[in-house]
């Protein structure tokens, strides 16, 4: 059986339930350096937990910054697996103005194929996936893409993978 999910345009209130929306469009900048730079302040909260204390890997984490490079898929695009972070929330931000498409599901249990959700983001828009939330690995559209990654790292497991048992492929009906 194969479901297919169509991409919604991403929202703030549509991803409530996964995490937060990175976009400047959300806030109003203050200025700062003498009014030189505006600052889009707060836009999303990045949380990293230390390892549970009955962890043999016990001890400090740490909130990081990396850039991922992403292949392009190219659309509809065929889902395999979902991934979590359960220690931390994990934030990705366009560094090039392309679409990208974000497919997320509830935390909990490795969730059913009819939980998923897709949203297509814009070039100017990121997500923070809230801790334990359900996603797909990134899937960059039209070209290889980079993009600004936010999460934990330290000592325990915070990446759980489940593969779809069912096939989902992913379309939309127009890029933004």
């Amino acid at each position: 059986m194969t479901i297919t999910l169509t991409a919604e345009p991403l929202t703030a209130e549509r991803f409530a339930a996964f995490g937060s929306v990175i976009d400047t469009r959300s806030t109003d900048p203050f200025p700062i350096n003498n009014g030189q730079t505006e600052r889009y302040h707060r836009l999303a909260v990045a949380t990293a937990e230390p390892a549970p204390a009955s962890s043999a890997d016990e001890g400090q984490a740490e909130t990081i910054i990396s850039i991922f490079l992403g292949q392009p898929y190219s659309l509809p695009a065929e889902l395999w697996m979902l991934e979590r972070h359960p220690l931390g929330s994990q934030a990705f931000m366009p560094l090039e103005q392309r679409p990208w498409l974000v497919v997320v599901a509830p935390a909990g249990e490795p969730p059913a194929a009819t939980a998923l959700r897709a949203f297509i983001a814009r070039g100017d828009q990121g997500v923070n996936y809230a801790a334990g939330v359900w996603h797909h690995p990134l899937i960059a559209l039209q070209a290889a893409s980079q993009f600004l990654v936010v999460d934990r790292d330290g000592p325990g497991n915070n990446c759980d993978e489940a593969p779809l048992e069912e096939t989902i492929v992913v379309t939309t009906t127009e890029l933004p």
